[in-house]
């Protein structure tokens, strides 16, 4: 897929952050836009903003944890437009907390929206990429897909998960000669609103820690996001990493392999005695 015009390309999480950033970019490159989002005002301010691009679009709100839905989305998709080419899932969410002190019910969300909504979009989707001859499938992990800290234990968990999913995926279209190519997305310290979204287990103070993301760990734009991934389509790259920091955790973490806990375990040791000490 060297050019996305008059391509039909699907967004999830479309409502803000990298989601909204790559339905801006892909409208200016004249695809046609199936977007959706959980949240209507974001959705709705995202649909707003393709328009103002010219872009052909279809906007519904969706629970990616629904599977029934998102079927039943993609069946429409692909019927409104005639043809999908382009599927990125791309919605999440992450919730603060210990594997202690995080009940069943936050653990069952994050997994939920982060690994089964990759899953229930890849596979609704799937049939109709193969058919167009031209199908392509990014599922964002994340640079927590590629190692561990405390305190994220359910988001590791999905976005491991999402890695391995897709990794296989990719496998089993070149083993089947499907045209349909596969990419797995790492975004290391983005701007969005993952954070200042997210809640805690405990119902503690997660400001400090949202503070911390803003002010230091997040270094990219959405919109430099997007680009990164959009280029990694048009390359049929299987592995994108977004930002330096996700670049150096990749490296660091193949060098040193299982070691790195250890160094990782004693920085998130002093961050979060120096966040209380600062409430």
């Amino acid at each position: 897929m060297k050019d996305f015009h008059g391509k039909v390309a699907v967004v999830t999480g479309a409502g803000s952050g990298i989601g909204r950033a790559l339905a801006l970019e892909l409208a200016q490159a004249g695809a046609k836009l199936a977007i959706s989002d959980w949240d209507p005002e974001g959705l709705t301010e995202t649909e707003l903003l393709c328009k103002r691009l010219g872009a052909d679009l279809h906007a519904e709100v969706l629970d990616v944890r629904d599977r029934a839905a998102v079927h039943a989305y993609a069946d429409a998709v692909a019927a409104h437009f005639g043809a999908v080419n382009l599927v990125v899932n791309n919605a999440g969410i992450t919730i603060f907390g210990t594997i202690e002190e995080s009940p069943y019910e936050d653990i069952e969300k994050v997994i939920d929206v982060d690994f089964w909504g990759v899953v229930h979009g890849t596979k609704a989707f799937l049939p109709h990429l193969i058919a167009s001859g031209d199908g392509h499938v990014v599922n964002v992990s994340s640079i927590f897909g590629l190692f561990s800290v405390p305190t994220q234990s359910s988001y590791h968990a999905a976005k491991f998960a999402v890695r391995g999913f897709t990794e296989s995926l990719r496998q089993e279209m070149l083993v089947a000669g499907h045209p349909v190519g596969v990419t797995c997305v790492h975004p290391g310290g983005i701007k969005t609103n993952i954070v200042n979204n997210a809640s805690a287990s405990n119902a503690g103070d997660v400001s400090g820690l949202q503070r911390l993301f803003d002010d230091v760990l997040t270094r990219t734009s959405p919109e430099s996001a997007a680009q990164t991934i959009l280029k990694g389509v048009k390359a049929r790259r299987a592995k994108v990493l977004i930002g330096a920091d996700a670049v150096a955790v990749d490296l660091l973490v193949r060098v040193l392999g299982s070691a790195y806990q250890r160094p990782f375990a004693a920085v998130a040791k002093r961050l979060t005695s120096s966040l209380k000490a600062s409430a």
